[in-house]
């Protein structure tokens, strides 16, 4: 078989790409390890910035986002005693959108088969080769057959555990492991807040999302090698009672239906070009999920890429060539970012970092400026 991109990993990034190719008629393949039903249920993020919504839309594939989609103008800053709003809209002009990413991979999935793009899910063995010349990918296809697929260009957005980065020979890994995590919860209960809670607490951080007006998402900091084993439902509620309690509000409580301790890291791997090979998202670059960038980061490097490449294969190669240093400078910003919003809202160190943390929270939420700065980050710098 041949075709102009294989596409590596059938998550959002390597959906959207191959969506944003077709519409100017470049032809892709998909190749997924895991099975379709896998890849549609995974709950990952979800928050989306302005910029993702708005190219969503413009690639027609915002017609549920926009009846499901819950905008939200800000975010909830919140320490003991004190919880203040930091609006987006007014600051910035921009808001973001709750909208899970199992929503928009169903939404990219059926966009897919609608246009009758070819995909290989339960792919093993995915190999690729000479990258640097005329690249082909080999792997074994759901039934046991051998298959190989011949193209132009070759795109990882395979995750960390890929294959596609480990095709680059020797690359530069910045990477940072933090010295705690997450342990997620879902809750089959309606939102007790409007908008998004980021707390920081002398207990830990905690933190109050949603996926819908009847579901919602919860975190709390815990060690890394923590035993979810340890955490009954009830522990749970009550730890997030205490950090997120505020005079005069209640936390609803319900049936929580997943529990799962998620590690906190900062990975970058360049280049993101090599030959023939590009990489895109976690093949690239991985962000603690206090900033919401992980989804938005991948989105961004697609867009990016999908119009490189449809230049490159119609014989101009400036975006191409481009490419690897114009992602990881929105990479840097992104990841610095998270980092900041990390680094603030979790209790680590002694307490003179407790008092530095504090410092950092009253100034956002009483400077302008410095509201301004979070505002424009979290929303999401343009496309």
């Amino acid at each position: 078989m041949r075709t102009q991109v294989v596409i590596v990993g059938a998550g959002p990034a390597g959906l959207l790409l191959s969506h944003l190719l077709g519409l100017e008629g470049i032809d892709s393949v998909l190749l997924e390890r895991q099975t379709a039903e896998y890849v549609q249920a995974r709950i990952r993020a979800g928050i989306l910035e302005a910029g993702t919504v708005e190219l969503l839309r413009d690639v027609g594939l915002g017609g549920r986002l926009d009846v499901e989609g819950m905008e939200h103008r800000g975010i909830h800053l919140q320490w003991p005693e004190n919880r203040h709003h930091v609006d987006f809209v007014d600051l910035i002009g921009r808001s973001v959108t709750v909208y899970g990413q199992t929503e928009v991979t169903k939404d990219l999935m059926a966009a897919r088969e609608k246009a009758g793009r070819p995909a290989y899910y339960s792919a093993a063995d995915v190999t690729l080769h000479d990258v640097t010349g005329k690249p082909f990918v080999t792997f074994v296809d759901d039934s046991g057959a051998a298959r190989r697929i011949d193209a132009d260009v070759v795109v990882g957005c395979d995750g960390f555990h890929g294959p596609s980065r480990a095709s680059i020979p020797a690359p530069q890994v910045w990477e940072r492991t933090y010295p705690f995590a997450w342990l997620g919860v879902l809750a089959d209960v309606a939102p007790s807040t409007d908008e998004l809670i980021y707390a920081w607490h002398p207990d830990g951080f905690a933190m109050h999302s949603m996926r819908s007006p009847r579901v919602s998402r919860f975190y709390l900091q815990v060690d890394p090698d923590e035993d979810i084993a340890r955490w009954s439902d009830d522990r749970i509620w009550t730890a997030l009672s205490e950090r997120l309690g505020v005079a005069g509000w209640t936390l609803r409580t319900g049936p929580i239906t997943e529990k799962s301790v998620l590690p906190m890291r900062s990975f970058v791997a360049t280049p993101m070009r090599y030959g023939n090979l590009y990489l895109a998202g976690d093949a690239a670059h991985i962000v603690p999920p206090t900033g919401a960038k992980g989804l938005n980061l991948a989105v961004a490097d697609v867009s990016l890429l999908a119009s490189a490449l449809t230049a490159s294969l119609r014989g101009d190669d400036e975006l191409a060539a481009a490419y690897s240093e114009t992602a990881l400078r929105r990479v840097w910003r992104c990841t610095h970012f998270s980092w900041w919003m990390t680094s603030m809202l979790h209790r680590h160190g002694d307490d003179f970092d407790a008092q530095l943390q504090l410092s950092q929270l009253r100034r956002t939420v009483t400077s302008t400026a410095a509201a301004t700065e979070l505002a424009d980050n979290y929303a999401g710098l343009p496309l």
